[in-house]
């Protein structure tokens, strides 16, 4: 992905985050986090003489601005007086603030404020009567089809961006589901409610359900749903004489940036504000949605802030993948800055310096520079071959959940998908996808990481997430009770569907089907037998698929790890999911803050596991990854290396920094520090060891900058 910017200082995907779970405005460097959010870099395993503040990881650019361009990114309220600003960026009363939020996307960028407005599109609320059902269903099934067209007119203005084009198409799949279209002709036929107040209703009844779980990645789906029922809002009063996609198809103007910011209700100031953005901007809001962050692409925006949203949110999925810097989940950040602030967004902190002054100018102008040097240096070399410094080779793939996200694994150089998440596919649904459905998406993550593998895991969902599909009750402790392969199993005909979708997208590439949270043999055997089965169905009906599809199990669950001679005997790989099996190991609730310090990975009990598991894997021949996010830490993949892994899957902005990083280390070298690890009594003492011996010289992967000291 090639892209203009002079002005940006500094973006691209990678970096890592705070938990997941982290309250807003608060910075958060420790704690359990979920497959695809890989640990926030620690200062405290830097040694002194080397240390600066901490920072996540390096961001990974295809095309990194040239530190000359640094000079650009400073905001004209810097140089000169920019048309309509405050005359002096720190003006009687006020003070250089700073806020502390997520790191979204990493990068460090100089830019305006322009503040758009955090309230939500105003609707009519009215009753209708028996004879207005019909013609309130015919408008929520025209302002549907309005919606769906504006986004399908905003991802051809994409262009090239394909990832990005991939994260709106998913909204328009949401606009067209059936669990919001039923729930919307409830509320106008049982409720009568105009057809505006009944999709407010309904968004707002899915946002909450969301909301109120534990999961991170589910929990930020509640922003999603609200989005898809403000374009739905928003389409009402497009007039029907001129659709979207009747527009002109140009680069967004800026009068396009004003009618699709109109979805976020932006005040009055905001669109005095527009003219500015001819100069490099920093959008501050309560939270943008993917077809926001897209509307910007060809204006010159170099940074987002938002109040809400997470390292999971597709408000930073998108900034990465458009490679601005941002910085989301900022307490009160409306009401801390005014359109025409000045601001620095430290991606790579996680802060945000409102009215900076020059001390903090310069320091953030030489940090982009550090950061674009290695930044640049991860991207000239995200292709080259994964190996330690010796010439071992290793395989680095990702942990995905959208085909977007499959897109960015191949571009950042990933080997395959060592975790393609399909319970994505059954969220809030009132059915299961149908079989077609999910051969479609998964066909299209095939497809574009062919010829290299893709390991689809069946759908690890629990009851208490799903009661709509499943019809499940409640349980007092749902993460020990019917989830994952146990709720698959007692639901063979959804199973058996989900399992023919997987053989079926087979005939397109390297797949291969990996079973979480087996506890047992006999749920191995059991779905075998129903793959097995799925694979004669498929043949049956004339349909293309693979000869073989190697079956293989998730090691998260101690009895697995216990166990796990006899699973190497049986299944085709072993993959170890270190976020749950800390949490099973340790009997820490992962979505616990109180409990965070005492889920550590480099816990002894975990690395005598997961070395368990490696050594059965080498006994029978049988390959072992490790999928958590253990592998996108570096201090704790040069650990790895050493007790003997060589498949590493993670989030996929992770995977030049893991590259690099072994590329420092041999296995020599991993092995002899693995060894003392592994003799340690404490966490505290396996950090200290691998610190000592690996921090030194991962000093810029650890701070995310180049020759800092």
């Amino acid at each position: 992905m090639t892209r203009a910017r002079s002005a940006r200082s500094a973006g691209g995907p990678g970096g890592a985050p705070a938990p997941a779970d982290a309250p807003s405005g608060e910075l958060v460097e420790s704690g359990v986090r979920s497959d695809a959010m890989p640990p926030t870099a620690r200062s405290d395993l830097v040694p002194p003489a080397a240390r600066s503040d901490s920072a996540p990881l390096p961001a990974v650019r295809s095309d990194s601005a040239p530190p000359a361009a640094l000079s650009d990114s400073v905001p004209p309220a810097i140089r000169s007086d920019p048309p309509g600003a405050r005359k002096d960026s720190l003006p009687p009363g006020s003070r250089t603030e700073t806020l502390r939020g997520i790191s979204g996307s990493p990068g460090v960028a100089i830019g305006s404020a322009v503040v758009i407005g955090g309230h939500r599109t105003d609707h009519p609320r009215r009753r209708v009567g028996s004879g207005e059902i019909a013609a309130e269903l015919e408008r929520f099934e025209a302002a549907v089809e309005r919606a769906q067209d504006e986004l399908r007119d905003m991802a051809k203005r994409l262009g090239d961006h394909r990832a990005e084009a991939s994260i709106l198409e998913a909204y328009l799949l949401m606009l067209g589901d059936e669990t919001l279209a039923d729930a919307v002709k409830r509320q106008v036929t049982e409720e009568r409610r105009c057809a505006e107040w009944a999709v407010a209703t309904a968004c707002e009844a899915i946002a909450g359900r969301f909301a109120a779980l534990d999961d991170p990645y589910l929990r930020e789906r509640s922003h999603d749903v609200m989005f898809v029922g403000e374009r739905l809002l928003r389409a009402f009063t497009l007039p029907p004489q001129e659709p979207p996609s009747s527009r002109d198809m140009s680069p967004l103007s800026t009068r396009s940036l004003i009618e699709l910011q109109n979805s976020i209700a932006m005040p009055a100031t905001f669109g005095a504000a527009i003219p500015r953005f001819s100069g490099p901007t920093i959008v501050v809001a309560h939270d943008l949605s993917p077809a926001d962050t897209a509307a910007m692409v060809d204006e010159p925006v170099v940074g987002f802030v938002t109040e809400v949203g997470t390292r999971t949110s597709h408000t930073s999925i998108m900034a990465r993948a458009l490679e601005i810097p941002a910085v989301v989940g900022v307490s009160d950040v409306l009401q801390r800055v005014i359109t025409g602030d000045v601001v620095v967004v430290d991606g790579l902190r996680g802060t945000v310096i409102v009215r900076p002054g020059p001390a903090e100018l310069a320091e953030a102008r030489a940090r982009a520079e550090r950061h674009v040097a290695l930044a640049r240096e991860l991207s000239e070399s995200r292709h080259r071959a994964a190996e330690s410094k010796d010439g071992v080779k290793v395989s680095l793939r990702a942990n995905v959940e959208l085909p977007a996200e499959a897109i960015l694994a191949r571009d950042q150089g990933a080997d395959g998908i060592g975790l393609y998440r399909t319970e994505f596919l059954y969220i809030d649904r009132t059915s299961p996808p149908s079989e077609d459905q999910q051969f479609e998406i998964f066909r299209a993550v095939v497809e574009a990481l062919r010829p290299k593998p893709v390991t689809l895991r069946t759908f690890d969902i629990g009851g208490d997430k799903f009661v709509s599909t499943f019809q499940v009750p409640p349980e007092m402790n749902p993460m020990l009770g019917l989830r994952a392969v146990r709720l698959a199993l007692s639901r063979p005909d959804v199973f058996l569907e989900h399992l023919r979708a997987m053989v079926r997208a087979s005939a397109y590439g390297d797949v291969r089907i990996m079973v979480p949270m087996v506890a047992g043999l006999g749920e191995l055997r059991q779905v075998r037998a129903m793959l097995r089965r799925a694979q004669e169905q498929v043949r049956a009906r004339g349909q293309p698929c693979a000869d073989e599809i190697p079956l293989g199990v998730m090691i998260e669950v101690p009895a697995a790890a216990i166990m796990v001679d006899h699973f190497a005997r049986e299944a085709a790989f072993l993959s170890l999911g270190t976020n749950d099996l800390i949490q099973y190991a340790l009997a820490v609730d992962r979505t616990s803050r109180s409990l965070a310090y005492l889920a550590s990975p480099f816990d002894p009990s975990i690395l005598r596991l997961i070395t368990k598991v490696i050594q059965a894997g080498q006994e029978f021949g049988r390959p072992v990854s490790l999928c958590g996010a253990m592998a996108s830490d570096p201090l704790a993949a040069l650990l790895l290396l050493g007790l003997g892994l060589r498949d590493f899957s993670m989030e996929a902005a992770a995977i030049p920094e893991i590259k690099e990083t072994l590329r420092r280390v041999s296995v020599a070298e991993a092995e002899a520090v693995a060894a003392e690890a592994l003799a340690c009594a404490t966490a505290e003492e396996v950090e200290c060891c691998v610190a000592a011996a690996f921090a030194p010289d991962l000093y810029d992967l650890l701070t995310g900058e180049r020759d800092a000291r």
